[in-house]
């Protein structure tokens, strides 16, 4: 028989736009996800430390392999703190802690179980056990308390909390088969409530197409204050994405916030022109046994939501080429939805390779 899990009383997970103390990225290096040569996607990233470090601090994980290259390709940085832990991937947001934040005790992260996104059912890779073991080493390496959820599977991107209560999840990643199949609806709600503080879950019924992660709500919705969400949209009924988006905000318009606020949401649009891995994209990529590969003309789940905020800025996904437009209008709308923060828009097109983007390589670490 399920017993709710006792979680940790009194703690809560503050909105991602809250003051951090931090931002937690690892170095990317996986062929499978990077390619053989990964120095593109590297750039990108280094792009992205530039970033964060404008406002604040960066802890950088990499593996002893690595750690020399992470290490000139920062060294001019400020405020990046290199640490040596290992992982299977670069993807911070799914396998670094969760942390929630008590107001007399302070930060605690959370690590979830990580089965590389569906585990034996439909995951990404075989070997999931570095990523599975990061949140707690990292957490011990920064002095920093870590409880345990297991054997509850979550990713960070499947979550988006409004720091008041509320939290965004999509039924097509939660419900998934490959993460907690013994558990109804119901369950998975009360065990995200009890670890994460929440009153309220909203539950979208789809997120991106073509998403990898079965849908992660951080590449479809997020909430940029509360009680007002950015929405993935477009006005292109031909479009996969549309059926999707439209169910999303056909529930958004229904449902109230944890404290009984009707929600507003801001349609963000995809790119105008969907992203498609090429032949030559799919050859330089170099894929270990058990791992999802990648066809010619594959669509890339692109988003503009996938963006993040730091202390200072919203850092945003820009695509470039025949999208130029689209970002710029990204960029626009974002700057209206947060007038007291920096809009910087950032080349993604290598990152969006990986399977993901600004979001899915970063995790906050609240103040």
């Amino acid at each position: 028989m399920y017993k709710p899990p006792s979680g940790l009383a009194g703690y809560t997970m503050p909105a991602e736009y809250a003051p951090h103390r931090a931002t937690l990225m690892i170095w990317p290096s996986r062929p499978g996800s990077w390619g053989r040569d990964p120095r593109a996607a590297q750039a990108a990233f280094v792009r992205v430390f530039e970033a964060v470090t404008q406002s604040e601090d960066l802890y950088l994980l990499a593996g002893p392999d690595q750690l020399p290259a992470a290490r000139a390709a920062t060294a001019r940085l400020p405020r990046v703190k290199l640490l040596c832990i290992d992982s299977d991937d670069a993807w911070a947001r799914d396998v670094g802690p969760t942390f929630v934040r008590h107001p007399q005790k302070g930060l605690c992260g959370i690590s979830w179980s990580f089965n590389a996104w569906g585990g034996t059912v439909d995951g990404l890779y075989a070997d999931w056990r570095k990523d599975d073991a990061l949140a707690a080493a990292f957490c011990r390496a920064v002095g920093l308390p870590c409880a345990s959820a297991a054997p509850f599977v979550l990713e960070g991107g499947s979550v988006h909390s409004d720091g008041e209560g509320t939290l965004l999840v999509t039924e097509s990643c939660l419900l998934s088969p490959g993460r907690n199949p013994q558990l109804s609806r119901q369950e998975i709600e009360e065990t995200l409530c009890a670890w994460l503080g929440a009153q309220k879950v909203l539950w979208l019924p789809r997120g991106i197409y073509n998403d990898e992660t079965n849908e992660h709500v951080d590449n479809v919705c997020a909430f940029v204050a509360p009680a007002n969400v950015v929405l993935a949209w477009t006005d292109n009924t031909a479009d996969e994405q549309y059926a999707l988006s439209a169910a999303s905000l056909a529930y958004l318009q229904r449902q109230t916030d944890a404290k009984g606020r009707p929600l507003t949401v801001h349609r963000l649009p995809v790119p105008d022109h969907p992203i498609l891995c090429s032949a030559g994209d799919c050859a330089a990529y170099d894929f270990a046994p058990g791992e999802d590969v990648r066809t010619p003309g594959e669509r890339l789940a692109a988003s503009y939501v996938n963006f993040y905020f730091t202390n200072g800025a919203v850092l945003v996904p820009q695509f470039g080429g025949e999208n130029a437009e689209s970002d710029a209008r990204a960029c626009r709308i974002l700057q209206q939805l947060c007038p007291d923060r920096r809009v910087t828009g950032l080349p993604a097109r290598e990152i969006l390779q990986g399977g993901g983007n600004i979001h899915c390589i970063t995790q906050q670490i609240p103040l």
